[in-house]
């Protein structure tokens, strides 16, 4: 803790929850995950998470209580005697998740939370995460993987050597870097009206898909030109570049 409170005052400041962070009673209002795992290997699960729970301002009775919560949550009850070192990679993520979130965190700092999790444990990871934050809990978390910011994210910083050079709610930024696109879905059988090459250069996806550029048209122009030569459409959307693109 003053090894935290000196490295706020020589780089800088941080702000929570509306007032300069405290140290002593503000740590426990947040939890960390590293990326690298940062459990005792030789401890049992249970006794291990009762002990974080203890560090993070639970009594016995409160550390004992939540671990059996999430123990029968995640349905892994018969984990409770095994040691760390016995899980792999995966199931040691998933520890360390619960010991994260054990003390009802106001504020959630992850770091690639889904590291070494198959599909079916990353999923239940990010459920855990949308419902944290539905009840109220701020998120920030670290990752690499575009499709996880693109689908739980409200807002995104992008940072190169240090810097931000990307800020703002996902949306809106992508909104900023759109090209004009979008995509016509055409019902079963019909194909472009080739009367609209002259004007809409259409870059076919699929058979019933097409994409197109309006640079110089509004998209209220380009469905009443298509639909005056009676083509029947199904869908029409723009398209986004995705954060991957960006």
């Amino acid at each position: 803790i003053a090894h935290m409170q000196n490295c706020i005052g020589q780089y800088g400041k941080i702000i929570f929850d509306g007032k300069p962070f405290d140290a002593i009673n503000d740590a426990v209002k947040i939890g960390y995950m590293p990326e690298e795992r940062g459990l005792y290997k030789k401890m049992k699960i249970g006794e291990h998470l009762i002990y974080l729970a203890r560090l993070k301002g639970l009594n016995k009775s409160e550390a004992i209580a939540k671990v059996e919560k999430w123990f029968k949550h995640f349905d892994i009850e018969s984990w409770k005697n095994k040691k760390i070192e016995d899980l792999s990679k995966g199931m040691q993520q998933k520890v360390q998740f619960i010991a994260t979130i054990l003390h009802d965190p106001e504020l959630l700092i992850l770091d690639e939370p889904f590291s070494g999790l198959d599909p079916i444990n990353a999923n239940l990871i990010k459920d855990e995460m949308i419902a944290l934050k539905n009840n109220g809990t701020s998120i920030i978390f670290s990752t690499h993987r575009m499709e996880s910011i693109e689908e739980m994210c409200e807002d995104i910083a992008l940072i190169n050597n240090g810097e931000i050079i990307l800020q703002g709610n996902i949306k809106e930024v992508r909104r900023e870097y759109k090209k004009n696109l979008f995509q016509v879905t055409l019902a079963d059988g019909v194909l472009w009206p080739s009367i609209l090459d002259t004007k809409y250069s259409a870059k076919a996806i699929d058979e019933h898909n097409y994409q197109i550029y309006l640079q110089q048209h509004t998209p209220n122009e380009f469905l009443s030109e298509i639909l005056s030569t009676a083509t029947a459409i199904v869908g029409f959307q723009e398209i986004l570049p995705t954060v991957n693109d960006i």
